[in-house]
Order: structure tokens, then C-alpha cells, then sequence
């Protein structure tokens, strides 16, 4: 269905959309616990903007695009619901857990995106290591964010 290509841009962007996860987790290693709202909202924001993605790759597929569009409301529902868990949560440290595989578990429908054509050639080199990166950086803060009373 595509013909595009992930390029070097996107792939150097994608990778850079790291470090602000990576500098929650380092701010709140040396004791700065606020870090916490970057630990928290950047993956749930990056979480709603997959969903977008996919919303995108439904409107170029018309065959299958309501089961995509409706797959693809589904990051920013789970979104909503763990940062709201981020504020009833008696301990925030395992909403970041649960957002840290949210974030993983979208791998699988990006792999059916890229095994049908849906995705750019290059999609899951791209998605492999930024989920599992994000992901393992969002897990790893809510583990040090539990440290803290």
C-alpha cells in the first residue's frame, strides 16, 4: 500500500524523542522526584501521537479503515486511563510501570502494519527499538520513582 521509506531525519528525530525520558530517569536517579510529570506525561503524550499514526496509515488504507481507525483510538483511550491512574495511584511508580508496557505492547500492531504494507518499509527498525527504548526508560523511572515516600 506504501511506498514511502522511514528516512534518516525521521529515524535521528526518533531517537532523540528519547532523551527527555532519558533525562527524567537520570533526574530523578540523583533525587529530584518531580521528574516524575516528564517521566509520566512525555511517554503517555508519545502513547496518544501512535495512536495518530496509525489513524494516518487508516486513511491511506480504505479497505480495512475501520478496523484501523478504530485500533487506532485505542493508544490515546489507554493514555487517558494511566495518567488518571498517575493521580488515584497510591504509589505513581507502577502507573509508570503499566505506561512503560503500553508502550511496548503496541509492537504487535505495529508489526501487522508493516507485514500487511499498511506501515513505511523500515516502520519496524524504527518502532523495535523506540517502544522497547521508551518503554524499558518508563518502566526504569517508575521503579527509582518508588523509592521516594
Amino acid at each position: 500500500m506504501t511506498d514511502g521509506r522511514v528516512g534518516g531525519t525521521a529515524r535521528l528525530l526518533g531517537f532523540a524523542g528519547l532523551l527527555p525520558s532519558l533525562g527524567s530517569v537520570a533526574l530523578i536517579a540523583v533525587g529530584w522526584p518531580q521528574a516524575i510529570a516528564i517521566a509520566a506525561f512525555y511517554p503517555l503524550l508519545i502513547l496518544s501521537f501512535l495512536g495518530g499514526i496509525w489513524w494516518g496509515f487508516a486513511m491511506r488504507d480504505t479497505a480495512n479503515q475501520t478496523a484501523l481507525v478504530v485500533l487506532a483510538v485505542v493508544p490515546s483511550l489507554i493514555a487517558l486511563t494511566l495518567g488518571l491512574g498517575l493521580f488515584v495511584a497510591a504509589q505513581p511508580g507502577w502507573s509508570l510501570v503499566a505506561i512503560g508496557m503500553a508502550l511496548m505492547l503496541t509492537l504487535p500492531v505495529d508489526r501487522r502494519l508493516a507485514s500487511q504494507g499498511i506501515a513505511p518499509a523500515g516502520w519496524m527498525a524504527l518502532r523495535i527499538p523506540l517502544s522497547l527504548g521508551l518503554g524499558t526508560l518508563t518502566i526504569l523511572a517508575g521503579v527509582l520513582i518508588s523509592r521516594y515516600p
